[in-house]
């Protein structure tokens, strides 16, 4: 049996995790000049957001171990060969998804990145995992870099940038989802509008909380 990819990236995906477990002490500072009120209004703003995230710009903003299996057994389950990927990071997240489409025969992952230093740190973790053949990270305002040539056929949506722009994602993508597409949202519940969105009856979506603030989502017509 052919070893899966997931398990050859098992070193790599440690180092990263532990990585990104010791920089909560960064992240807490970053933003300890903030109230939790403060902190709260910015991560639902469609504008204020960007403070927020740039001061995070040096640190991971990972997925946990588990959100990670999920996604790669996602892909996996679903036999994903088209994914699309808000929040690259530095590409933990991204390199389950994209050992999914390896073991499914090969696909096409689109990521994107607000901050050119983590777009390039994702870039050298995508390749140290020999698996950068696979993705094209998109540099820029998902706004932007979303709005034009995605696959005709998604399979699987992860959410994991600017909450407050979830729905707006949603709004880009949601042409090109196929019937049964898989959407995995980070920390949805700093997204209200969108959980109002996907959890409400004839929206075309059943929708779930799943293990801690994940949302897990079907497009069901």
């Amino acid at each position: 049996m052919t070893t899966p990819t997931i398990t050859l990236l098992a070193p790599l995906l440690d180092r990263l995790f532990d990585e990104a477990e010791a920089a909560t002490g960064a992240v807490r500072a970053a933003v300890a000049d903030l109230s939790a009120s403060d902190r709260a209004r910015m991560m639902r703003s469609k504008t204020d957001y960007r403070d927020l995230y740039g001061r995070l710009k040096d640190v991971p903003l990972a997925v946990s171990r588990e959100t990670g299996h999920l996604l790669y057994m996602l892909a996996r389950s679903s036999r994903a060969k088209a994914i699309v990927e808000f929040g690259t990071s530095f590409g933990i997240s991204t390199l389950h998804l994209a050992a999914g489409l390896r073991d499914n025969g090969g696909g096409r992952l689109i990521t994107t990145e607000f901050e050119p230093s983590k777009a390039a740190r994702a870039r050298h973790n995508l390749s140290a995992g020999g698996l950068i053949d696979l993705v094209e990270i998109r540099e820029g305002d998902a706004l932007k870099t979303l709005s034009a040539d995605l696959p005709d056929a998604i399979d699987l949506v992860l959410l994991d940038g600017a909450k407050a722009l979830y729905p707006d994602i949603l709004d880009l993508v949601e042409g090109h989802l196929k019937p049964g597409a898989i959407i995995v949202a980070d920390n949805a519940d700093d997204s209200p509008d969108y959980l109002a969105r996907v959890r409400t009856p004839g929206s075309g979506y059943m929708s779930t909380p799943f293990a801690e603030d994940v949302e897990l989502t079907v497009r069901i017509n």
